[in-house]
Parts: structure tokens; sequence; C-alpha cells
């Protein structure tokens, strides 16, 4: 079917009629005009945000399995080295490097021997060296 009206008024040739009073926006001339709006800044925004606590949650990990390597190579040193009584849980012990180049524990702080002290040590409920020093 051929429309007579002029553009401005909204015909749905399928439907065979007029549909302006339905459509949800606006269709006349004077209305007021679409358009899309440039949200490229939002992106940008967004993409900063969510990548800085990305970032931060990176840096967060990598400290963390740093400290995780770290505990790692302080606790096989100390199980590996010499020592000939049972650490007690809490108590302070101080590591040692003597002369050979080899790690000894001793209950003997830095301060009562001339001996190259590595570290202070205390032995967990979980049976992990923290180090003190």
């Amino acid at each position: 079917m051929k429309k007579n009206k002029p553009d401005n008024i909204v015909f749905n040739e399928e439907s065979n009629q007029y549909n302006a009073s339905i459509l949800p926006y606006a269709s006349s001339v004077g209305a007021p005009s679409i358009k899309i709006e440039d949200n490229k800044s939002w992106k940008e925004r967004g993409v900063a945000k969510v990548n800085k606590k990305i970032s931060l949650k990176f840096e967060e990990l990598k400290s963390d399995y740093e400290k995780l390597i770290d505990d790692f190579k302080w606790n096989e040193i100390i199980y590996n080295s010499k020592f000939s009584f049972e650490p007690v849980i809490g108590e302070t012990y101080y590591l040692y490097n003597d002369k050979s180049n080899e790690y000894f524990l001793s209950l003997i702080n830095p301060q009562s021997w001339n001996k190259d002290c590595v570290g202070e040590f205390s032995l967990n409920s979980e049976g992990k060296w923290s180090r003190s020093l």
C-alpha cells in the first residue's frame, strides 16, 4: 500500500496503520534528536579502575609469593643445619655460619660470642621457622 502522508507521520506498512503513539521514541519533527552518547571516557575510566585493582591484587599476590619462597628457603636451611637439641616451640634460636660454610643452630645469642650470625628464628606450633632478625 502506498502512503499518502508526509514523512513526519509514522506509518507501519506491515500492519497498515499509523503507529506514532506506540513507538518507544519520539517521531515528530519537533522532537529532540536521538544522539548516541560518547561513552569512550566512561570506558577509559572503567578500564583504568579495573586495571589498577588487578595490578594491586597482582602485587599483593607477588609479595605473598616472595614471602612464601623466603619462608621455604629459611625453613629448608634450618632443618638441614646442624643442631643437637630438640627445639622448643616459641623459643628464640640463632642460625650461624661456621668456618666450613655450614649452618648450625644454637641457643647462644650473637652478643655472647664472636660467630657469624645469619639470623634469629623461632619455631611455631606448625613446625615452621619464622625469622625475627
